[in-house]
């Protein structure tokens, strides 16, 4: 699978990479050995990026992920977790179903964007993943906490990367122009933009891609189905964790109609989408099993037709000038 570094740096990613928050039991539960089995067809099918973050499952990706990295050789692949929510004790009992997590509620997040949190974040995740070192660390949604993040978070980031704690750092959002503010006025090496670069939503085209682009940040793309639509667009499916507008409805189920006519599948076609852009280095998917592990990269090889990328520009489901992928440079 091809593999590209991060940044100006060396933290090398596959160009598809395993999302960790659907084996952090995100909505439904997952047993050790189903886990297992999606990161081992995970590794199997060449991808070589683990993404996580202590709120997934309150730790259980981290515990997960980290176990099974523990069987592979140290430096054969790349690791990425995120700063934000600290996990404290919580003696009230019951689940963690409000969150989306299928886990007992034995801790709590507690947002903390502080310079101690940054460093006690990074120390904890070490201990859950049972390493000494993270690859990549994201500040996770840092939305409501601009002043915070920018003024703390962020120079503690840069100095973990100084200390060789961290190899390479970055932001993660589910919006684009925070993201673009993180490009423009510090250091990081990467972003991870949620959503907002899909078929269906392509807001970081206006600020994100090119300042990154012209900065040399590297982009990695989540959230390439919006949260289930572009992967099946039936009725009362879900953009962005709520039920779809009709309007976005009609178009998803427009594209399929047209991936299909042109021998490929939606699912495909919102796989590739983001690699039209030079700027986008990765994409990760969450996957929950091995059989969704293999049917995501049988997904992301599959060729998409240089006419269905045409026909979706001339049926006005692409605007012209959005980039699309090219059949000459493979991206997988």
């Amino acid at each position: 699978m091809r593999t590209s570094t991060l940044g100006r740096g060396d933290v090398p990613v596959t160009a598809l990479g395993f999302g960790g928050a659907a084996i952090g039991n995100l909505y439904t539960p997952v047993r050790d050995e189903e886990a297992h089995l999606a990161l081992d067809a995970a590794w199997d099918a060449g991808m070589r990026y683990f993404d996580t973050a202590p709120h997934y499952g309150l730790g259980l990706s981290e515990r997960r992920i980290g176990a099974y990295l523990r069987t592979r050789p140290t430096g054969s692949y790349t690791l990425s977790t995120k700063v934000g929510r600290l996990l404290e004790p919580d003696g009230g009992g019951g689940d963690d179903s409000a969150d989306g997590f299928d886990v007992p509620a034995a801790t709590r997040r507690v947002w903390d964007f502080s310079a101690a949190g940054v460093r006690r974040s990074i120390e904890e995740s070490l201990g859950r993943l049972g390493v000494d070192r993270i690859d990549v660390a994201y500040l996770h949604d840092p939305d409501d906490h601009a002043q915070e993040a920018f003024g703390e978070a962020y120079p503690e980031l840069e100095r973990l990367r100084g200390e060789g704690l961290v190899g390479a750092i970055g932001a993660g959002m589910n919006q684009s122009a925070m993201l673009t503010r993180f490009v423009r006025d510090t250091d990081v090496d990467v972003v991870l933009c949620a959503g907002r670069y899909s078929l269906l939503d392509q807001r970081a085209l206006d600020e994100l891609l090119p300042s990154a682009a012209e900065r040399g940040v590297s982009v990695v793309i989540g959230g390439v189905f919006n949260s289930g639509l572009l992967a099946d667009p039936r009725e009362g499916g879900t953009f962005d964790y709520a039920v779809a507008p009709p309007e976005l409805l009609s178009r998803a189920r427009r594209l399929k109609d047209l991936a299909e006519r042109h021998g490929t599948t939606l699912r495909a076609a919102a796989l590739a989408f983001p690699f039209g852009h030079p700027g986008v280095t990765s994409v990760l998917v969450g996957t929950r099993s091995a059989a969704e592990v293999t049917d995501t990269v049988r997904q992301f090889t599959a060729k998409v037709p240089a006419a269905f990328w045409q026909e979706a520009r001339d049926r006005d489901l692409l605007a012209a000038d959005v980039p699309v992928p090219s059949e000459q440079e493979p991206y997988a």
